[in-house]
């Protein structure tokens, strides 16, 4: 129906109706135009040329329908995976903060551990180093010790020796030796 008022419409407004002489020769170029027309018109009509552009329209529609689903899905994709990325992203900032703290804490305690390792250090080294000293003082103390005692044994030789005659030298040796004979006793 829709077909036959489109060619009625098309018939009405077509010039041929404004030609002079008889239409329906064929030496009316408006009417060989109009009748091929017609016949173009119903040739196509009936091989069903509408339904295959229909069909090859809808065709396209749903290749665009399933490439705009298909890109909406990878989208979404996407999206999830841009999230998942910025997540992980967030994760291992988190952790490198972690790791950076940890790191400035740990060295923190490392430098405080030298400090009072180096005070240890020092603080032995100083008391070994008194040691040194007190040893040096009481070799030194004692090395004048004996020296004093050499000089002074050597110096009571000499006077002794000025002094005594052979018979007091004989009897402090007699009081020596009975001294020695009871203290050993």
């Amino acid at each position: 129906m829709k077909h036959l008022s489109a060619l009625l419409l098309t018939l009405m407004a077509s010039p041929a109706l404004a030609a002079s002489g008889p239409f329906f020769s064929l030496y009316n170029t408006n009417f060989v135009v109009t009748v091929a027309f017609i016949g173009f018109v119903a040739l196509v009509l009936y091989l069903g040329v509408p339904k295959m552009l229909g069909k090859m329209l809808d065709a396209r529609a749903d290749g665009i329908r399933a490439e705009l689903e298909e890109a909406r899905s990878l989208r979404e994709e996407a999206k999830a995976l841009l999230a998942s990325y910025e997540k992980k992203q967030a994760e291992v900032q988190a952790q490198a903060d972690r790791i950076v703290e940890a790191a400035r804490v740990e060295a923190a305690a490392a430098a405080e551990q030298a400090k009072a390792d180096i005070k240890n250090s020092v603080a032995r080294r100083m008391v070994a180093a008194e040691e040194q000293i007190a040893s040096a003082e009481a070799s030194a103390i004692k090395d004048v010790r004996d020296e004093a005692i050499v000089v002074a044994v050597a110096a009571a030789r000499d006077i002794i020796a000025n002094r005594m005659t052979a018979a007091d030298g004989n009897g402090l040796i007699d009081d020596a030796i009975d001294q020695v004979g009871t203290k050993l006793h």
